[in-house]
């Protein structure tokens, strides 16, 4: 008996569905590059290119006077420049590690500890969801006041250490991972503390370091206007924000400012962005 082995045909799609397909690619990439190439190219334009019409998409005569000025202006505040840009620091790291311990741990108990009230809480993070920060704004406010921690640091961290998107997020992940895992680490002997932090949190690391990226962004941009009074507890944006609305003088650099506050998540992204396709992609183990 002779046995016969027939080769599959494999299948290639269209050339024409594959140029399609790219070209659509490339249109929405360029859409969503354009805003950032507008903001480099408004950085470098010298003030009277700003009233030109009709509007020039590139500068005619670049120049990186802006840049100059707006750390001139920076370092002639009340406080020095590098005090301004220590605030930023410390609040975006402090706020990134602390969104990512705590919604991790969180997550953990709210996917893989079955308790009483779990399935509740679930309902209530997806249902903080629905809510902006704006909407809760007086409340935090109120909080924030009655603690006497109005212009403080604490300020402008406590509020943004727990969001109901890096939850959700961090719950939506972990509950992709096998329980056998669990129950093996259990039979074993290990706790709930060593089976979070030993046995699943190693496998989440796709996801903390997506949430990583969004609360670095969201971090970054904190201002704290109506929380901060003190010159020297102001972060990097709203020193920022503020040589930006010094008038049309200065517009180019405003438009320095918005570059150089954009620059920080973009490099983040950059270096991170594997990780973040493979979120995307697998959304966590298989059993």
């Amino acid at each position: 008996m002779k046995l016969v082995i027939k080769k599959r045909k494999k299948y290639s799609g269209s050339v024409g569905g594959d140029i399609a397909i790219f070209v659509m690619l490339a249109i929405l990439g360029c859409f969503m590059l354009f805003p950032i190439y507008l903001s480099v190219i408004q950085s470098i334009k010298p003030i009277e290119e700003f009233f030109l019409f009709p509007p020039r998409l590139y500068a005619i005569n670049p120049t990186f006077q802006n840049f100059v000025e707006l750390f001139e202006a920076a370092g002639n505040m009340w406080v020095p420049f590098t005090r301004y840009l220590f605030n930023s620091i410390f609040v975006t790291l402090t706020v990134t590690v602390s969104q990512v311990l705590f919604a991790s741990s969180a997550a953990y108990v709210l996917s893989k500890v079955n308790t009483p009230g779990v399935k509740f809480l679930n309902k209530m993070v997806e249902i903080a969801l629905l809510f902006q920060s704006t909407v809760t704004y007086i409340m935090v406010y109120m909080v924030m006041a009655q603690l006497n921690m109005i212009d403080t640091y604490f300020a402008i961290t406590l509020p943004f250490i727990a969001t109901p998107l890096s939850l959700f997020f961090m719950r939506q992940f972990m509950g992709q991972i096998p329980d056998s895992m669990i129950e093996a680490a259990q039979i074993d002997g290990a706790g709930h503390f060593r089976t979070c932090w030993q046995i699943v949190m190693p496998n989440c690391k796709p996801a903390w370091i997506t949430l990583i990226i969004f609360a670095f962004t969201a971090a970054w941009q904190i201002t704290g206007w109506s929380y901060i009074f003190t010159e020297a507890l102001k972060p990097l944006p709203t020193v920022l924000d503020q040589i930006r609305m010094s008038g049309i003088a200065r517009m180019g650099v405003g438009a320095a400012a918005s570059v150089f506050i954009m620059t920080p998540p973009m490099v983040i992204f950059v270096f991170c962005q594997s990780n973040v396709l493979e979120t995307m992609a697998h959304s966590g183990l298989k059993e």
